[in-house]
């Protein structure tokens, strides 16, 4: 069904990108537009995870440069029988997190410093279960895709505004109505992303996330911590990026926090009693089995005041 999904998100914005090069220059845009849409639609399949790091100028570490945060994602990612994937973090206060990559085996996860200070060590964990949900799931590449291809169309919409000066623009069928059309491209690839994009997603990486790791009510309380931070932290890569926003595990832009049609992102509080109803099922301290042949390991205990540390002074890094 993914796959399906894709193909068919694929086409909308094909379709979509060869509208505005119509309004833009006429059957000529049209055509344009068609060949650079087939070859983004290409580069993007390929690429789209490397575009979508270096948006947030992520920073890929190993073990030996981020032991504690690496070697959670190593064992919840043996918890669900994937390939090890990429760790990056990102230097951004605002606590978050998002997975990209085409498939399991060219997947990456990316964690915030302010998510990796903010959180304990079994908030973290929760919270990277619910992204290597999403690999597992095979909802990476949708959400990866979506995002590059409908900022690609929001850069079109803004590029008509250079013709809107040119009314000679004979390659116009629509004239200054048609540059209008293209100017008003980006808030509808904005509603494409978050109608594309099912809420139900969410839910379905909240649960998985939560067998991964065996505890859900430690990303239920990741999630109080990240939303209660998100709309008072400003993400300014996130906001030069909206299109990337559903990737995220708590929407990253302000002033964005209602459970409507065209939300990116489930209510934070209906995903909490959801992993709660979820939580009342399990009996106390135990986990539920992910395969037979890979149990799941119990998570360290920590202190949950800090990074990885005891004491209630902060770390001043997120993996010292």
């Amino acid at each position: 069904m993914n796959l399906v999904r894709t193909a068919m998100l694929l086409a909308v914005m094909t379709a979509l990108f060869m509208a505005v090069g119509f309004a833009i220059g006429g059957r000529g845009g049209m055509m344009i537009a068609f060949v650079v849409a087939a070859g983004m639609n290409f580069f993007s399949y390929w690429n789209s995870d490397r575009m979508v790091l270096r948006m947030y100028r992520a920073q890929e570490v190993d073990e030996r440069s981020a032991p504690e945060y690496y070697g959670i994602v190593r064992d919840l990612a043996a918890n669900a029988g994937l390939p090890m994937p990429r760790v990056y973090v990102i230097d951004s206060p605002q606590p978050n997190a998002f997975a990209t990559g085409r498939n399991p085996e060219n997947a990456a996860v990316a964690a915030s410093t302010g998510l990796l200070q903010a959180l304990n060590y079994d908030e973290v964990a929760g919270v990277m279960a619910h992204e290597l949900a999403h690999v597992q799931n095979r909802d990476t590449l949708t959400m990866t895709l979506t995002a590059t291809l409908a900022g690609a169309i929001s850069m079109l919409g803004n590029f008509a505004f250079l013709f809107s000066g040119n009314r000679e623009n004979n390659n116009n069928p629509l004239g200054f109505v048609g540059v209008l059309i293209a100017m008003i491209v980006a808030p509808i690839a904005a509603m494409l992303v978050q109608m594309a994009i099912s809420r139900t997603r969410e839910y379905s990486a909240d649960r998985r996330g939560a067998e991964i790791c065996g505890k859900p009510l430690a990303l239920a309380s990741a999630l109080q911590k990240i939303a209660g931070a998100a709309h008072l932290i400003h993400n300014d890569d996130a906001e030069r990026n909206p299109a990337t926003a559903h990737m995220f595990i708590i929407n990253p832009l302000s002033g964005e926090r209602m459970d409507n049609l065209f939300s990116t992102h489930p209510n934070t509080e209906n995903r909490i009693a959801a992993l709660q109803q979820m939580a009342q099922g399990m009996s106390m301290g135990s986990t539920p089995p992910v395969r037979a042949d890979n149990p799941v390991r119990k998570s360290r205990s920590v202190p949950s005041t800090g990074w990885g540390r005891g004491g209630s002074e902060p770390p001043k890094g997120p993996w010292s």
